[in-house]
C-alpha cells in the first residue's frame, strides 16, 4: 500500500480499479489500434464503439479545403480506445458522464465561424453499450448557442461543448502522437499529495497554474482570473499572476468579490487538469500494474508506479473455469461439474440416472446436489458480477465469453439473476436505438399516460406505471412484461 493511503483504501480508487478492468478491454484496444496503424480511422471508431456522426464532404463545401485537412489529419491521430480510457465517469458505477459534449479540437478559419470536434455521450436513459459518438460543433458568431450542422445530434440534452470537460487543451488524452505528454501534463514526476482517504478524489493543485495559463492563453488572455470547480456547490476563484514574462506563474485566491454573473463568465479550469490522474493514483497505490494500463498510458508512466502483480486486478468472481471442474459433495462422495459437449454436466454420473433424477425433480421430487449446484450455477453464478460489470460498461461479447466460459455455449439460461441481467441489458439497446434513430427524444416512460408521445417533454407522474398499449414504445413494453411473464429458456446468442 502507498504511504500515502493512511487507512483503507479511497472509494474513488476501487471505483478506478473496477473501470480499468471492465471498461476498456484489451480485445478493445488491439483491434482499434490495428485498424488505426493501417490509417482506418474510422474502423478503429467502431471499434472502440464510437459512433461517426459528421459529414467531412459537407464540412469542406461549408468551411474549405483548408479546415478539413487539418480535421482529416485529426481524425487520422485520434485514438478512440485512449479517449474512451480518459473520458469523465460518475460514481459508484464508473460509467460514462451521461448526455455531455466535449471539444477535442478547435478550428478557426478566415470569414468563418470556429468549428469543434466534439465526442459526445448519450442522456442516461439510452446509454446502454456505453457508446459515443463523434460530430461537428459550429460556434455562433453572436454569443448564441451553436449548432451541430453536420449529422446526427439533434435531440440531444447538451448539444453545446462543455466548458468543464474540454479535451481540445489535452490532446496527449486522445492524440496517440502526443500521448508521451501525459507524465509531465499529470505532474507523475512530483511528490504524491497526502489525501485522507474518505476524500472522493483528489485535487493536482501543483500544475494549476501551468495548466491556468494554457487555458488563459487559449481564451486570448495573459493572466487574469478563472475558477476551479470543487464541488457540487463549490467553486475557487482564483487569479494567475506572475512578476514578469520570465517567472513561472502562481496562482492565489482573488482579493476582489466579483458578482455571481461574472463568476460564472471567467474561464474554467477543466476537470483534466484540475483533478490527479486516476491511473497515476493507481499505480502510486499499488493497485494495478503497469501492465494492466492502455498500452499508450503504461508508456507514458513507466516507471512513476509501485511494483505491483499484474493479478492485482478484478478476478472473475467465480470457481468454475473453463477446464476446470467444479467438485460437489453429493451422496457422501466428491463429485464432478465439467464442460461436456457444449454444456455443464455431472460428469460423475450416467446420462441415463441423471434423465431419470431430472425426471423426478420435475415431479416434485428432490435432486441431486450436483443437479442443485448447476441450476444455481446457470440462475445466480458466484461470476455474475463480472458479467454485470462488463454489461454495465458495454461489453456485451466479454460478458457472454464469462457466462459461455461457465455454461458452455449451448447452454439454455434458467429463471434468476443472471438471466435478468442479460434481458435487461438487450432491453436498454433498445432504448439506445430509439435515441439514435431519433425517434424518441427523451426517456419512453417521461411522457403523459394516456395516449402520450415519446417525445412528450412532460415528466410522468412520480410512482406512476404508464398502461402498455399499442402506441407504447417496444423499449418500455419489453422492460414492463418482463417483470411478471414467466420465463422459459434463454439460448446464448453472440447475434
Amino acid at each position: 500500500m502507498a504511504h500515502h493511503f493512511a487507512h483503507a483504501i479511497p472509494t474513488h480508487l476501487l471505483m478506478w480499479q473496477r473501470v480499468r478492468e471492465y471498461a476498456v478491454p484489451p480485445s478493445m484496444i488491439e483491434t482499434a489500434t490495428a485498424r488505426r496503424a493501417v490509417g482506418d480511422w474510422a474502423g478503429a471508431c467502431a471499434a472502440a464503439r464510437v459512433d461517426i456522426d459528421l459529414d467531412l464532404r459537407a464540412a469542406r463545401d461549408r468551411h474549405g479545403t483548408d479546415l478539413v485537412t487539418r480535421l482529416r489529419a485529426d481524425l487520422r491521430r485520434l485514438a478512440p480506445d485512449l479517449l474512451r480510457w480518459h473520458m469523465p465517469r460518475v460514481a459508484p458505477d464508473g460509467r460514462l458522464r451521461a448526455g455531455l459534449t466535449i471539444s477535442l479540437a478547435r478550428y478557426r478559419s478566415s470569414g468563418s465561424t470556429p468549428l469543434h470536434l466534439v465526442v459526445r455521450t448519450p442522456p442516461a436513459w439510452a446509454d446502454a453499450g456505453q457508446r459515443m459518438s463523434l460530430a461537428l460543433w459550429e460556434e455562433s458568431g453572436n454569443n448564441a448557442p451553436g449548432h451541430l450542422p453536420h449529422g446526427h445530434g439533434h435531440g440531444h440534452p447538451h448539444p453545446h461543448p462543455d466548458r468543464r470537460f474540454r479535451l481540445d487543451l489535452h490532446r496527449h488524452l486522445w492524440d496517440f502522437e502526443r500521448s508521451g505528454e501525459l507524465a509531465w501534463r499529470c505532474g507523475a514526476g512530483e511528490a504524491p499529495p497526502k489525501v485522507p482517504s474518505d476524500r472522493p478524489y483528489v485535487f493536482a493543485r501543483s500544475r494549476w497554474a501551468a495548466e491556468a495559463e494554457l487555458l488563459l492563453r487559449a481564451e486570448g488572455r495573459a493572466r487574469g482570473a478563472f475558477t476551479v470547480r470543487l464541488g457540487t456547490r463549490s467553486r475557487a476563484v482564483l487569479e494567475l499572476i506572475a512578476p514578469d514574462d520570465s517567472h513561472a506563474p502562481t496562482f492565489r485566491p482573488l482579493r476582489e468579490t466579483l458578482p455571481r454573473q461574472e463568476v460564472a463568465a471567467l474561464p474554467v479550469l477543466p476537470e483534466a487538469a484540475a483533478r490527479l490522474l486516476p491511473d497515476l493514483e493507481l499505480l502510486r497505490a499499488g493497485l494495478v500494474a503497469a501492465d494492466r494500463l492502455h498500452p499508450l498510458v503504461a508508456t507514458a508512466l513507466a516507471g512513476f508506479g509501485s511494483a505491483a502483480s499484474s493479478g492485482s486486478g478484478p478476478a472473475a468472481g467465480s470457481a468454475l473455469r473453463p477446464g476446470d471442474p467444479h467438485r460437489v459433495e453429493c451422496r457422501g462422495e466428491v463429485h464432478r461439474i465439467a464442460l461436456r459437449d457444449g454444456t455443464l454436466s455431472a460428469i460423475d454420473h450416467d446420462p441415463a440416472q441423471l434423465r431419470r433424477e431430472e425426471l423426478l425433480v420435475a415431479l416434485g421430487g428432490p435432486a441431486l446436489a450436483c443437479l442443485r449446484a448447476i441450476d444455481e450455477v446457470h440462475r445466480d453464478p458466484e461470476a455474475l458480477p463480472a458479467v454485470r460489470e462488463r454489461l454495465g460498461h458495454g461489453d456485451v461479447a466479454g460478458a457472454l465469453a464469462v457466462v459461455e466460459g461457465l455454461l458452455g455455449p449451448g447452454a439454455v439460461l434458467r429463471d434468476g439473476p443472471l438471466r435478468k441481467e442479460l434481458e435487461s441489458a438487450a432491453a436498454r439497446r433498445i432504448d439506445h436505438g430509439l435515441f439514435r434513430s431519433g425517434l424518441v427524444a427523451v426517456h419512453p416512460g417521461a411522457g403523459g399516460a394516456a395516449g402520450g408521445k415519446g417525445s412528450d417533454l412532460r415528466p410522468a407522474a412520480a410512482g406512476h406505471r404508464p398502461r402498455l398499449d399499442r402506441r407504447t414504445p417496444l423499449a418500455v413494453r419489453l422492460k414492463q412484461s418482463s417483470r411478471a411473464r414467466p420465463r422459459t429458456g434463454l439460448r446464448l446468442s453472440t447475434t
